[in-house]
């Protein structure tokens, strides 16, 4: 549950700033964008200066019907006095340094989130962290665009995977309907997200869903994407972002990750059902997440040797 006295706070310290710098996590997903900009679509409404701004230059293209996506940045400004993390579960996600000194506000879901910020608006029930902005609008009393809405709809349709995983509840479907009466239109969200995937990402898929293994009498199963077939097919990690829960999908399988070679280490990816907590794990390899969908880096670009010791780990843990 978030704090209204905070919320309220959060936002006289935004309508005081002179310029808000946005952070969205590396490898962004869609509630990591979508809160950016509807933050960014408050703050331009309100005439606030800021920039949002994530490190990598390739985003996801089916995001790009979001209000004032073509304005996010891989370029820090060189002057601001306060910056707003969103869906950031720990402060090193952006993968960028900040000034010191600089006021921070940390709006976030993760578990694994240790409420870094001088304004936590965090609350680890919720599906999504488009829930904990759209929360972040109701307690200020603020106007919801249908700008702001489409952002708001898109990151909880997104991370909940389309109101499937075990935190929506009964709020989530009234924010939804809420976000729909003030101007979201779901079928249209739908569609921007799931009906235009690249050509290149179907040209990656089959060497990822080849290099399929199961371990553990078939509860674990891994896949892993290396840099040349993303050379080779002309797609990057975010076409492949979703591999992972088709792998979850098998019956058998309770646990499934995906690892990805990058030029220096490895990112994994893990997803869970039944009940099965894969933060646990990542906690032990210094990263995070929530229960059943957690990540962390891997400081080896062998794939062998990455598999071993999350397996390894999954095992100590029974």
């Amino acid at each position: 549950m978030i704090n209204t006295n905070i919320c309220k706070e959060a936002l006289e310290r935004i309508k005081s700033s002179h310029y808000v710098l946005i952070l969205t996590h590396v490898n962004p997903d869609a509630d990591t964008l979508s809160c950016g900009l509807a933050l960014s679509n408050l703050l331009s409404e309100i005439k606030i200066k800021h920039k949002v701004f994530n490190k990598m230059k390739n985003l996801p293209a089916n995001l790009n019907y979001l209000e004032r996506f073509e304005k996010i940045t891989d370029n820090l400004p060189d002057f601001y006095d306060l910056v707003i993390y969103v869906d950031c579960g720990d402060k090193k996600r952006p993968s960028v340094n900040i000034k010191d000194g600089i006021t921070v506000i940390n709006i976030d879901h993760h578990a694994s989130n240790d409420n870094f910020g001088d304004f936590n608006i965090t609350d680890d029930t919720k599906s999504s962290t488009a829930e904990v902005v759209y929360e972040f609008f109701e307690e200020n009393n603020l106007n919801i665009t249908p700008a702001v809405a489409t952002c708001l709809y898109t990151g909880i349709y997104s991370d909940s995977l389309g109101f499937s995983t075990p935190r929506v509840d009964e709020n989530t479907f009234k924010m939804a309907h809420h976000l729909i009466v003030c101007g979201a239109n779901p079928s249209l969200i739908a569609d921007k997200l799931l009906r235009r995937e690249s050509l290149a990402k179907f040209r990656l898929l089959p060497m990822v869903l080849n290099s399929l293994e199961l371990h553990h009498e078939g509860k674990v199963g891994t896949i892993y994407v290396l840099p040349k077939w993303l050379e080779e097919t002309g797609a990057n990690l975010i076409d492949i972002e979703d591999a992972v829960d088709m792998i979850l999908s098998i019956s058998v399988v309770d646990i499934a990750i995906l690892l990805r070679v990058t030029k220096d280490k490895t990112r994994a990816s893990l997803r869970s059902k039944n009940n099965i907590d894969v933060s646990k794990i990542a906690l032990k390899l210094n990263g995070g997440g929530h229960k059943m969908a957690a990540g962390c880096i891997l400081e080896t670009t062998n794939v062998d040797e990455a598999k071993k010791q999350i397996l390894n780990l999954i095992k100590s843990e029974g």
